[in-house]
């Protein structure tokens, strides 16, 4: 499958998804916690190239082998913490807004809230925007992970 597009970003949209970025990863919420949340919600949406991103990026921070296989089975594992698996059901809903009239559940939230500050909340859902906003771009245009990793 070919991409359909050579570049679906143009440099005035990564000067805002940068700016987006900073601000998700600004407001305490742990780095491994916004990995996962990446994760899942790239495993929900099929984007190869932010998985491949993704669990790169989140081995180099020093994830583990078990965590990353395990994302998309999180809740049958022992290997995440509450506050993982809080953002980890949140970033399910806010990801799969269509399947059901209440998207994001009261008991989902309020499980986050519990794990969370407002302004960790908020880069949390921040954060899986941004992640569905690059997945539906990839998707679309049909991106494709790299092949040449070194």
């Amino acid at each position: 499958m070919e991409p359909r597009i050579t570049s679906p970003a143009t440099p005035d949209v990564v000067k805002a998804i940068n700016l987006l970025y900073k601000a998700a990863h600004s407001a305490g919420v742990p780095a491994a916690t916004l990995e996962l949340v990446h994760l899942r919600a790239s495993q929900i949406n099929g984007c190869g190239p932010c998985l491949d991103a993704g669990a790169r990026s989140a081995k180099q921070r020093g994830e583990t082998d078990e965590r990353l296989f395990a994302v998309a089975a999180w809740r049958e594992t022992p290997y995440f913490t509450e506050a993982e698996r809080a953002a980890l059901d949140l970033a399910e809903s806010a990801t799969r807004l269509a399947d059901r009239g209440d998207a994001v559940p009261d008991p989902i939230w309020e499980a986050a809230a519990k794990q969370f500050t407002e302004p960790e909340l908020a880069a949390i859902v921040l954060w899986i925007a941004v992640t569905n906003f690059f997945n539906r771009i990839n998707v679309t245009t049909r991106q494709q992970a790299p092949q040449n990793w070194g």
